[in-house]
């Protein structure tokens, strides 16, 4: 595969999407960054500025920066764009995807690669996930934090065609000097994540809590736990081969292993009191398959719903 011809566009340029992005433009000449407004202009005038405790600084300039409806054929297309846009991404891409276009969501939550496969209809998905702390910046520069950022990439019971499609991307990701693993499930390690953000973020949006403050208090520390067991539950319910061990490595990174200081997006998403969320992501799509599936989940039944009323009054 010459990766230098190829086509590369990433979609949704905030801390994710623009890691992604930076590197990519950094290693191969055509790629397109899907912008709009000021932080368009501003990619544009001085390139995408990355400031990575990981990769140094990095200025990436890439071939294109354009609004979705200009971004055209694309080889590659990695989505990083919160859930809540995702359907209208779909809908403005459908017509620029092939049969031979592959598509990448890097998002929270496990039903992105389901929902693009149903909503754009061609191409191929290959599902990921990926661990970082990264974020936009006013200046529309984008912060990676600490010493480590790394995708999964994979699809469930992938076919020839859809093998050689995953061992694409993960050149495209070694080429650019991104960290990666190609997992034979993926849907464990989508749901091994999932389940650590349904406490995650749900807790400490919730109490308004960095982890450290929630650990310190031992009745939240045990709803914290609690949320894990639940998620679990529903996603082995749902047949996903999640394992005890997956879920005390959860509880294991809750009690010691994030800084004490760590908040997560949807807590700061709440405290500037944001119209959209990804609370259904974390927390009502957990909820929702609860009931379809018979589940019992009392404490993320009513902590979901704490956090629809306070998000009421945004």
């Amino acid at each position: 595969m010459n990766t230098e011809e190829k086509k590369i566009a990433v979609i949704g340029i905030g801390g994710v999407g623009g890691y992604i992005a930076g590197l990519l433009a950094k290693a191969y000449p055509h790629v397109t960054m899907v912008a709009r407004g000021a932080r368009a202009e501003s990619i544009r005038k001085k390139g995408l500025v990355l400031h990575s405790d990981y990769k140094g600084e990095i200025v990436a300039k890439p071939e294109r920066v354009v609004p979705i409806q200009d971004m055209g054929q694309q080889d590659y297309i990695f989505i990083c764009v919160k859930n809540y846009s995702l359907a209208e991404v779909c809908e403005s891409i459908r017509d620029m995807v092939t049969d031979d276009t592959v598509i990448i969501p890097v998002m929270n939550g496990v039903d992105p690669g389901e929902n693009i496969r149903r909503l754009v209809g061609k191409g191929t998905v290959v599902d990921s996930l990926i661990y970082t702390v990264a974020f936009a910046n006013e200046d529309f520069s984008i912060s990676q934090q600490d010493t480590f950022t790394w995708l999964c990439i994979g699809i469930k019971d992938a076919d020839e065609r859809q093998q050689k499609k995953v061992a694409e991307v993960a050149g495209i990701l070694k080429g650019a000097d991104i960290d990666y693993k190609d997992q034979g499930d993926i849907e464990v390690e989508i749901w091994r994540k999932y389940i650590l953000n349904c406490a995650f973020n749900v807790m400490t949006a919730f109490y308004d809590n960095t982890i450290g403050e929630l650990r310190r208090d031992p009745v939240k520390a045990q709803q914290y736990e609690k949320l894990v067991w639940e998620a679990a539950s529903v996603g082995q319910a749902k047949g996903v081969a999640l394992t005890d061990e997956h879920i005390n490595e959860v509880i294991h990174k809750f009690r010691h292993v994030h800084a004490d200081n760590a908040t997560s997006s949807l807590q700061r998403d709440f405290r500037i009191r944001r119209k959209q969320t990804e609370l259904e992501t974390f927390s009502g799509y957990i909820v929702k398959e609860a009931k379809r599936l018979g589940v019992s989940i009392p404490l993320s039944e009513k902590i979901y719903q704490g956090l629809i009323e306070i998000a009421e009054k945004f």
